[in-house]
């Protein structure tokens, strides 16, 4: 499996969670956040950073991700309505919590509050199955200036 994440140029050769709280995690829980394709992973950094920043140097990693056997999946039907929504993180944080809790699998795939029908994947740094994890390529990344 592949999965993408663009990140800062320093950090492209760390395989790493900040422990920052976001839609599946709460703050100082550890997760590395990848999405299906390299656009998705366009549209989430610039989502998450407002268009601040977009000047500095970036690195689109590709990552070898260990097969479906290692993957868990939210369903987005078992979510609510607006699960999207800013107001409903302590909803989903409390899914990926107890996902990074129980360890039963490295990856958790869950869908994008961006686009429908996209989907992320994330990986648990703590899950046993975490050396299995490798970077395939690491490639300079530049946001087009269009982009806000």
């Amino acid at each position: 499996m592949i999965a993408y994440r663009i990140t800062l140029e320093k950090w492209a050769h760390s395989l790493a969670g900040s422990g920052y709280p976001a839609r599946w995690n709460s703050k100082g829980r550890y997760v590395i956040y990848t999405a299906e394709s390299r656009a998705l992973a366009c549209l989430e950094n610039l989502a998450h950073r407002s268009g601040e920043g977009l000047d500095h140097l970036f690195c689109i990693i590709e990552l070898h991700l260990p097969g479906p056997a290692s993957l868990q999946a939210v369903d987005p039907l078992s979510l609510p309505e607006n699960w999207y929504h800013p107001d409903t993180y302590p909803f989903c944080q409390a899914i990926g919590d107890a996902w990074i809790d129980k360890k039963e699998s490295l990856l958790l795939r869950v869908p994008s509050s961006i686009i429908p029908d996209e989907y992320n994947i994330l990986i648990n740094p703590a899950h046993p199955g975490f050396k299995n994890v490798s970077i395939r390529d690491v490639k300079p990344f530049r946001f087009d200036r269009r982009l806000k």
